[in-house]
């Protein structure tokens, strides 16, 4: 593998018209995807009395209803106007997400909320499957190949700047605001984001051909045979599958679980004088934003590697270290009622390790893909990597849901360390990775 290199390219990427919209256009909407994301699962807790299986379930329906939408997402991607469909999405997105917050305010009561949330999770969720393939595919497109490192890490710590930004702002807006009001500002966030977008400008050629039902498999059919061409890509897209079955709960279950039930019901908890429980999340996802920024920003500054499989390996490995780690800690500080504080403490840090880590897995594998795939192939692909990332998602928040209920944290916590670090192994043992 050659070493990766400090970029001497003195030509910067923000240059570039084209990505400067679509990173504005991002930078708007995943702002807005964190403010909702953040009081989304607080909100669902708050008003169904903190039942795990609940918001469980309701990722699962968001998480299966954009998997089903994503190779949909990916055939229209390749056959027409990437960033219009981006500026169409965005602009449903808004629009349903504020139809929904009315109506949750003519229906005042929990059961019409949980119902309206739901319904929002799978439209918005279905939308966002058409959206993802083009925003991802586009990039490689309208970036020259020998700035698309600086472009990913670029994107990367928008990212991680709205996981500082954003999850502060999520805390603090969901303490004070009413939850109609937070969802209506969400709503505007998506539509300035299709204003943005609708700016960009590149040559597309144009598919005369009428798509169908059985194109649009075909096209599907034929993203799944140019894959498996790519054993480094498979391997690593199976790996996904598991690492992501066994990471996600851990974020999108455990955390808030955990500070709606150890921290808010502690009798104290460190800096309760001025922090309410939820703003903990927000500082690990500080602590997170942080130094995923910090890894990104270095990363913008190197060349990409010609190949990066066999380190994306060892690093994943480390990852199931840290949560190993974070499993003990809670068991021997939480679970044991040892200080509550001190692992308040260790989740800080642990945030920080796993947003370094996160970033220098992301940018590089996101980068090889873009520089390994064909541009016509591009939009299939995505869509195939979208499921690869997410495809089990749903079964694991429904599962990690039911754990948390009948069995609590700890048993969550040791179900998807374990399962992080075999499947880990599996990919450092597996020699066709070294081709990625």
């Amino acid at each position: 593998m050659e070493p990766a290199v400090i970029s001497t390219n003195k030509e910067n990427v923000f240059h570039n018209k084209n990505f400067f919209l679509a990173f504005l256009g991002a930078l708007v909407s995943e702002l807005g995807f964190v403010l909702y994301n953040f009081a989304v699962g607080f909100y669902i807790l708050e008003i169904t009395g903190n039942n795990a299986f609940i918001q469980g379930l309701y990722l699962a329906v968001s998480g299966l209803s954009m998997l089903v939408a994503t190779p949909f997402g990916g055939v229209f991607s390749d056959r027409y106007n990437k960033a219009r469909i981006m500026y169409i999405c965005d602009y449903l997105r808004g629009a349903t997400i504020i139809i929904a917050t009315v109506l949750m305010l003519i229906f005042k009561n929990a059961g019409a909320h949980v119902a309206i949330l739901f319904v929002l999770g799978m439209i918005g969720n279905v939308i966002s499957g058409i959206f993802v393939p083009s925003a991802e595919s586009l990039l490689p497109i309208i970036v020259k190949e020998e700035q698309l490192q600086q472009a990913n890490s670029y994107n990367a710590m928008k990212t991680a700047f709205e996981g500082i930004i954003g999850i502060v702002l999520a805390g603090i807006l969901y303490s004070i605001l009413p939850i109609h009001i937070l969802f209506f500002i969400v709503g505007l966030c998506y539509v300035i984001s299709g204003e943005s977008e609708m700016f960009i400008k590149y040559k597309k050629e144009v598919i005369k051909e009428k798509i169908t039902v059985n194109i649009a498999l075909k096209d599907m059919k034929t993203g799944f045979d140019y894959i498996r061409t790519k054993k480094g890509i498979t391997v690593l897209l199976v790996a996904m599958l598991f690492i992501n079955f066994f990471f996600a709960p851990v974020m999108n279950n455990l955390i808030p679980y955990f500070i709606k039930t150890d921290v808010a019901y502690a009798p104290s908890y460190l800096f309760d004088s001025f922090l309410k429980p939820e703003m903990w999340s927000s500082a690990f996802n500080l602590c997170y934003g942080l130094s995923s920024f910090v890894g990104a920003a270095v990363l913008s500054t190197r060349f990409h590697d010609e190949k990066c499989g066999k380190k994306t390996a060892h690093r994943i490995c480390v990852i199931a270290i840290v949560m190993l780690s974070m499993t003990v800690s809670y068991i021997a500080l939480v679970k044991t009622g040892v200080s509550l504080n001190a692992f308040l403490a260790v989740l800080c840090l642990i945030g920080i390790i796993l947003g370094t880590l996160i970033a220098c897995v992301n940018i590089p594998t996101t980068t090889a893909l873009m520089r390994m795939v064909d541009k016509n192939m591009m939009g299939k692909v995505s869509s195939i990597t979208s499921i690869g990332a997410q495809g089990m998602v749903p079964i694991a928040s429904v599962l990690a849901g039911l754990i948390l209920k009948y069995m609590g944290s700890a048993s969550l916590l040791m179900f998807c360390s374990v399962g992080f670090t075999l499947t880990a192994l599996f990919l450092i043992k597996n020699k066709d990775i070294n081709e990625f």
